[in-house]
């Protein structure tokens, strides 16, 4: 039987053709360990991981099941770079910190797939990425971002695409240009995680699944996590639950804020071979991305759609298949044999968020659909920051992130007022 996340909708089509994740049982009983880790995604299993094979005691709890959260659900891209692009973020940076964090996140690149290979993990990577204008006008605005990429971050593997270059790569008239990017690509993440988990697991950590933290408070020399089946007792944490904060705890809950995205599966497009013939991953310019490629048996996965209304809506298909139809006309009846949805952590400015947010705690998150290769080596860099091997960390940690406005009570509605008026804005 297909078991559904009590947390989001829909059982995914990862979930559904390739669920290799194996079971860990839920806490039952106290346990005093080095390093407790709350959150059983890639930035937990990451720092578990890490920590576990240079012998440090980990305990690492998870309120379901692990990669029930984003990091089993998303899209599968990679990208390049931060959440912005490189001369973005020089302009609001300045080129030093700019080309530090760009150079951060290649780190991040080389040390997955580096990950994935030395521990013998099929995440069914796939070569190539297309970012594309939904809209006119930004020609030079793409032809400017493969030449910055080239000559000032060291990255010669963007290039420019004309409209006629970018429909014919997309099988699709619908974008007006666009820049491709060999240097990157597309997995299978929750391969990715149930290998990632397999080797926490055999380096010694200790996992527990269906066992939500309740509470976490730093006492001196010490920081304590309640749980239904016990009480943990570490030298220090960390959060590692993204957009699943919920009231754990107040300080990552003003910054890190759950916004839904959903996807969904075609069936194999055997009779389309010229959608994505070069089976690049793409995502739009839209505020609210669309983003979509294919997978390794050729179907279609597809994901963005607007929704802040309802937190599990009832009918994800139906929409999915009508953004479908806006770029693949053809496709306007295709079976969608899974669709679903989750949430995705963003903060203000859309750049990932660290911080110590009490004595001995850090929290990681705030990804922003970015987080894939970020997430993932956040989580190594954190083990590597408790066995005083690296500081890198600190390059995110001292970004400005600010909470969102409003308070407890508002900044939800603020965020679907602001998110339904980009919405529009990307329509109109």
């Amino acid at each position: 039987m297909s078991w559904q996340s009590p947390i989001a909708p829909g059982i995914s089509w990862y979930q559904a053709h390739a669920d290799l994740r194996t079971p860990f049982p839920a806490l039952d009983g106290s346990r005093q360990t080095d390093v407790a880790i709350i959150g059983g995604g890639f930035t937990g299993l990451q720092a578990a991981a890490t920590l576990a094979k240079a012998g440090v005691s980990v305990t690492l709890i998870e309120a379901h099941r692990c990669g029930d959260g984003g990091s089993g659900r998303n899209g599968g891209q990679f990208g390049t770079g931060q959440r912005w692009w490189p001369e973005e973020m020089e302009a609001t940076l300045g080129y030093e910190r700019s080309k530090a964090l760009f150079d951060l996140a290649e780190g991040a690149k080389k040390y997955v797939l580096d990950f994935a290979t030395e521990h013998g993990i099929d995440m069914e990577f796939m070569p190539g990425q297309m970012n594309v204008s939904h809209k006119p006008g930004h020609d030079r605005d793409y032809q400017q971002n493969a030449e910055i990429a080239a000559t000032r971050y060291n990255y010669p593997h963007v290039s420019y695409m004309d409209g006629r270059e970018t429909a014919e790569r997309l099988g699709s008239k619908r974008f007006y240009c666009g820049v491709r990017d060999t240097g990157t690509g597309h997995i299978h993440p929750l391969k990715l995680l149930a290998g990632l988990a397999r080797v926490a697991s055999e380096a010694g950590a200790a996992i527990y699944e269906n066992t939500r933290a309740t509470g976490i408070r730093s006492l001196p020399g010490r920081v304590e996590i309640t749980t239904a089946g016990g009480t943990i007792m570490a030298k220090q944490a960390l959060i590692a639950t993204n957009a699943y904060i919920e009231r754990l705890e107040p300080v990552t809950a003003a910054h890190v804020m759950p916004i839904r995205s959903f996807i969904g599966a075609t069936v194999p497009l055997d009779d389309f071979p010229d959608i994505i013939p070069g089976h690049e991953a793409v995502a739009d310019s839209r505020f609210v991305v669309r983003y979509f490629r294919k997978s390794k048996d050729n179907r279609l996965l597809f994901g963005g759609r607007e929704a802040y209304t309802s937190d599990h809506p009832t009918d994800i298909s139906a929409h999915i298949r009508r953004q479908i139809a806006e770029i693949y006309p053809a496709l306007k009846d295709i079976e969608i044999t899974e669709a679903w949805g989750g949430s995705v952590g963003i903060t203000m400015p859309r750049q990932p968020f660290v911080r110590e947010v009490m004595p001995g705690v850090i929290s990681i998150g705030g990804y922003s659909g970015h987080g894939v290769m970020l997430s993932n080596y956040c989580g190594h860099l954190y083990g590597q920051a408790v066995l005083g091997k690296s500081a890198d960390l600190d390059l995110i940690r001292d970004l400005n992130i600010k909470p969102f406005p409003g308070g407890a009570s508002m900044r939800a509605p603020l965020l679907f007022l602001a998110l339904s008026w980009f919405a529009l804005r990307d329509k109109f």
